[in-house]
């Protein structure tokens, strides 16, 4: 496999603290990070499920002061992050808790810079164009799929053009990120298909991209053998604490992998998926489309996907190399189809006058610049009319 001469990895700020257990140390890092009131970013879901209580609990003993703001929804939008800022101010927060799945981590880092910069989150839309440093962000995830603890990236939705908007850069890195696997033994098996399929999207499209460079590799190949082997296990026999570990480690490291790489197609269409009227859930996207941007990307790096076919326990010895990359996309559709993800977009609401509109905000993403094989806006389309 072939790497560029020269390249740049990001470092990671964040402090990681990785395992089953590791939520009773929260009251140890918000020491360390100064000891202040914090808020608490979450949905209402954590709270029926009783974390938001045992965070509560947790800190109460330790003296330390939280507020909550649990109304985070599935694409978290503006108006979200600007009634959570408000409160975060009003509560003279100095540190800010996110819990939960992508939606509230992002949500928790875009109230944390909106803490210390002015104007509206949409103004800071983009890579690196936040003026001063967020407040620490201590992150807490209840999924395997984002990566959303180490990455820096937040994403939500403008609620006035209904579309989905990022803003970027290393200063949204959280501080510490809090990786407790026994948090994930209760996510329902359709939301353990689709953020697993989200990370398995993320390590497949960071390995094979243009930008991706020896160190990114080994994170993310080590993350598709993760996840090869545990994500059918995760979704259906959900309590057993190995596979979950296994697919909070394989998103983790994804995550820190696409963070000097940037991702593909896949991830591109999946922004617009999520906009306009469809609002596809994320990880459901990725999961329908990524087995046909693998296709088309194949012939452009068959080496790669190879790999990535050997990696997810594909019997590939003696096939010839071409053949052997076309089974790392049909292995990727079998996974989707045991785990009970959609084979068609169609199924998951989108129509054909949809297909236009999508590819054409999906062809201005970041992501098409580095995908392995040049795409244009009518591939895109193509993909999309294979896809529905």
């Amino acid at each position: 496999m072939s790497f560029p001469s020269t390249f740049r990895f990001l470092p990671l700020p964040t402090e990681i603290h990785f395992g089953p257990g590791v939520l009773s140390t929260l009251p140890e890092r918000i020491r360390a990070l100064g000891g202040g009131p914090s808020l608490l970013v979450t949905d209402a879901g954590m709270r029926a499920a009783g974390f938001v209580d045992r965070i509560e609990s947790l800190l109460g003993e330790a003296g330390l002061a939280c507020r909550v703001y649990d109304a985070v929804t599935p694409d978290s939008g503006t108006s979200l992050i600007a009634e959570a800022t408000a409160l975060a101010k009003q509560a003279g927060a100095a540190v800010i808790i996110g819990l939960g799945g992508g939606s509230s981590l992002d949500t928790a880092k875009a109230v944390a810079a909106m803490c210390t910069n002015p104007g509206n989150i949409l103004d800071y839309a983009g890579i690196d164009k936040l003026k001063h440093k967020p407040l620490p962000v201590v992150a807490i995830p209840t999924a395997a799929g984002t990566g959303s603890e180490v990455t820096y990236w937040s994403v939500f939705l403008d609620d006035q053009t209904r579309v989905k908007a990022a803003v970027g850069g290393v200063l949204l890195f959280p501080a510490v990120a809090l990786c407790d696997p026994e948090l994930t033994l209760t996510l329902p098996p359709s939301l353990t298909a689709a953020t697993g399929m989200d990370a398995l999207g993320h390590a497949i499209e960071c390995y094979v991209n243009d930008a991706c460079q020896p160190i990114s590799a080994a994170l993310a190949l080590e993350a598709i053998r993760l996840i090869g082997r545990h994500l059918r296990s995760a979704v259906l026999n959900g309590r057993r604490i190995e596979s979950r570990s296994a697919m909070l480690l394989a998103s983790t490291m994804a995550g820190i992998a696409m963070n000097s790489t940037r991702l593909g197609l896949a991830h591109a269409f999946a922004m617009p998926l999520g906009s306009f009227d469809l609002r596809m859930p994320h990880g459901l996207a990725i999961g329908i489309t990524l087995p046909y941007v693998m296709r088309f990307n194949a012939p452009a790096r068959p080496e790669r996907y190879a790999e990535i076919a050997a990696a997810v326990g594909e019997p590939i010895s003696g096939l010839p190399l071409r053949e052997a990359a076309v089974r790392a996309a049909e292995s990727v559709a079998a996974l989707a189809q045991d785990i009970g993800i959609p084979a068609r977009l169609s199924q998951a609401g989108m129509r054909e006058e949809h297909i236009e509109p999508v590819a054409a905000e999906a062809i201005k993403s970041g992501n098409v610049a580095v995908n392995p094989r040049r795409a244009t806006l009518e591939d895109l389309k193509a993909i999309l009319k294979e896809a529905l």
